[in-house]
């Protein structure tokens, strides 16, 4: 029996695939098709920690953690004859769903790369599914990271899970409605309602955790060796919102907040979401609140420019001076929504937030500072005219 992580090569599937590979006993299989490294390329991006090819990351693990227990699979979960060798040969016990492409602003570009997100996205997901059943693997755990962004922004509070509808005196918990604001996150939308089919038609143990913006440039394991490292992307396109004010923070530029900047936004840090992530992959499946489990993995919301000011201040400690600029907002969106979203269910699970955002700031500016000519270098990536819209959770 064995764990598997997809989306293993990613910023927040490597680190995870490390976490459980450092507390269990069985064999972690880390799959990912490299293509986040491409699309990064392919906009002009760059991370702003060095990311090492999976054979120098494997190797690592082992010489600085001890994991003789990591591998790799190179594959495209898209294609179905792959997904059923992959479980067929492993049979794991539990499956993290981390891969994905993940950009909202990357599925908006245009349509070809709207159909790209949507049949990449969805195509791995349902393949999966589909694998475990008809391979009579009904009892793998399937855990997969959707999207906070599911829920849009309603002006009233978002449960961790279904609705409650009313209708004639009756009252009834149904699935919250689709409200994805991109092509992006309505791939997650998507899944989650697959994810709900598949349990009812198949009985697939499933966990459906919705991941909100993630912050902080790595975890204790990543922080073990250079080579170990998680990416740590800063631009438009692939860097969220708190990413991108860092990376001007230290290139000397002002931090661009569209509009007043009041509208709130779901935040976890890096630490709490791997370690929410780790514990249902290795936890007691009797434990489990049930088979099918709706949860939000944030652990505060944070308004834009309470980001920004925190960011400038902690920049201060490092002798970078940082003004705050607000800009006419070219979005039409209500600058103060604030948002307020349910996490009972996930907080129990972490045993609450360990991360606290400025400790989350401070982690990417030593990261950010460390490789300052990166940063600077790729200055055209996050300057004024990027709209602040939070970004993507991975």
């Amino acid at each position: 029996m064995s764990i598997v992580v997809t989306g293993a090569d990613g910023y927040v599937g490597w680190p995870t695939a490390l976490r459980i590979a450092d507390r269990a006993d069985q064999r972690v299989l880390c799959v990912d098709n490299l293509a986040r490294r491409g699309w990064v390329e392919e906009v002009g991006g760059v991370s702003a920690t060095p990311v090492t090819s999976v054979d120098e990351r494997i190797g690592a693990a082992e010489e600085a953690l001890g994991l003789s227990n990591l591998s790799f699979v190179e594959g495209d979960l898209t294609e179905r004859s792959f997904v059923d060798e992959l479980l067929t040969v492993h049979e794991p016990e539990a499956i993290v769903h981390a891969a994905a492409q993940p950009s909202a602003p990357y599925s908006q570009i245009n349509g070809e790369r709207a159909n790209y997100t949507q049949h990449n996205n969805m195509q791995a997901t349902r393949n999966l599914a589909f694998s475990l059943h008809e391979h009579d693997l009904d009892e793998t755990h399937l855990i997969e990271t959707t999207t906070t962004g599911v829920y849009g922004a309603p002006e009233f509070p978002i449960p961790e899970g279904g609705a409650i509808m009313e209708s004639d005196g009756e009252r009834d918990e149904v699935p919250f409605p689709a409200m994805a604001g991109s092509w992006y996150h309505l791939t997650k939308s998507h899944d989650a309602a697959n994810l709900r089919l598949a349990h009812a038609q198949f009985g697939l143990p499933i966990s459906d955790v919705r991941t909100a913006i993630v912050y902080g440039a790595g975890t204790a394991e990543t922080r073990a060796d250079e080579r170990l490292a998680t990416r740590l992307d800063f631009d438009y396109y692939f860097g969220v919102v708190a990413n991108r004010f860092c990376a001007q923070a230290v290139a000397g530029y002002p931090m661009t907040v569209y509009g007043r900047g009041e509208q709130r936004k779901p935040f976890v840090a890096l630490e709490d979401a791997v370690e929410g992530l780790a514990r249902l992959a290795l936890g007691d499946p009797d434990e489990r609140p049930g088979e099918h489990t709706v949860y939000n993995q944030v652990t505060r919301a944070i308004s834009i420019v309470e980001i920004a000011e925190t960011i400038a201040e902690v920049a201060g400690e490092y002798d970078l001076d940082v003004a705050v600029e607000h800009f006419e907002n070219p979005r039409e969106e209500d600058e103060t929504h604030e948002m307020e979203i349910a996490n009972e269910k996930y907080d129990s699970l972490i045993g609450g937030q360990s991360v606290e955002f400025a400790a989350g700031v401070r982690d990417t500016l030593d990261a950010m500072t460390a490789r300052s000519e990166v940063v600077t270098a790729h200055e055209d990536r996050f300057l004024p005219g990027v709209l602040e819209d939070g970004g993507q959770a991975e």
